[in-house]
């Protein structure tokens, strides 16, 4: 049996972090601790009903308080990001929380831990987004940890922010207006991401790499967009801007309230493909085969009864 193992997850309570808690408490039939940290004790209910999970109400941004975080943990997971803000917001969120959780990991002799960051980072990337995301992996590299690396593409699953968002757009709108149409992505389930870093924790030899997590098949914007519409039911027309119209419906976009669908910023990071570059090693060297958007995207865009929906969703992915 895998050593029961005391990880803290940062960002557990996100999209991924969901997946990958699930997949953790059931790797050793529930034995160790899972330590997920949150700003607020709501965001982590749907972890509640799972056994040997420690939810904290924490500031993992107080250097204090990450410490005592990281104490007593064998490894540690990060997934906290943002894919919009200002310059700031993205140097506190990828650049000062690996810092901070660099010299946590030092202070508290906690050698493993696991990083997520993404597809297109490097020296020259144009956007804030992968520039912040760059310097973080520089400086968690050159900390001397036991560090593994996974650079994901665009993650899909149910309750994702993205297929499913171009879905209920398409649902109201008779037309998609689209910036970055032609850009390319290599989307990854998130199920599969999730068992990458599982597999990464189980294997020593992972450590000091990078891997890259994508899915067997590349789109262009445009054609994820119709995709979600047609499996959703609602396909529309879709638009393609020119850069200066799709910077505008960026600028506009950014003065409604809430998140929005697009930024200036992730206009320039869609410059850099976000596909694999098929010079580190991906999801087959975690020993994954990484599933196909067309298998599992309808059972969760469909107009399908919702528990019928999950009840394939879930036999899709391989759970008991």
């Amino acid at each position: 049996m895998t050593r029961p193992l005391r990880i803290l997850v940062l960002g557990g309570t996100g999209f991924v972090g969901r997946s990958l808690c699930e997949r953790l408490v059931r790797r050793a039939a529930g034995a160790g601790l899972v330590r997920v940290p949150t700003r607020r004790l709501a965001h982590g209910k749907p972890l509640l009903p799972l056994p040997t999970i420690e939810l904290v109400q924490a500031d993992v941004h107080d250097d204090a308080t990450l410490r005592r975080l990281v104490e007593g943990c064998d490894a540690v997971v990060n997934l906290v990001a943002i894919l919009h803000g200002t310059p700031a917001a993205f140097e506190r969120v990828h650049v000062a929380l690996p810092r901070r959780l660099a010299a946590a990991c030092g202070a508290a002799g906690v050698r493993r831990l696991l990083h997520v960051s993404a597809l297109g980072v490097g020296p020259g990337a144009p956007s804030n987004y992968l520039r912040s995301k760059t310097e973080g992996e520089a400086l968690l590299q050159a900390a001397g940890l036991d560090l593994t690396i996974l650079r994901p593409s665009v993650i899909f699953g149910a309750g994702d922010r993205f297929l499913n968002l171009f879905a209920r757009l398409q649902a109201v709108a008779p037309v998609v207006p689209l910036a970055g149409a032609g850009a390319r992505f290599q989307p990854v389930w998130v199920e599969d991401v999730a068992g990458a870093l599982v597999a990464a924790l189980d294997r020593p030899e992972t450590v000091g790499q990078v891997f890259e997590a994508a899915g067997p098949q590349v789109y262009t914007l445009a054609e994820l967009v119709r995709l979600a519409g047609r499996w959703s039911g609602h396909e529309r027309p879709v638009l393609p801007l020119p850069d200066a119209l799709g910077r505008l419906q960026a600028a506009l976009m950014a003065l409604a309230p809430g998140e929005p669908l697009l930024s200036a910023d992730n206009l320039d990071s869609m410059r850099v493909p976000n596909v694999a570059s098929g010079t580190l090693p991906g999801l087959a060297a975690l020993g994954i085969e990484p599933a196909a958007l067309e298998a599992v995207a309808p059972l969760y865009l469909g107009p399908r009864p919702g528990r019928a929906r999950f009840g394939a969703f879930r036999a899709h992915a391989r759970r008991d």
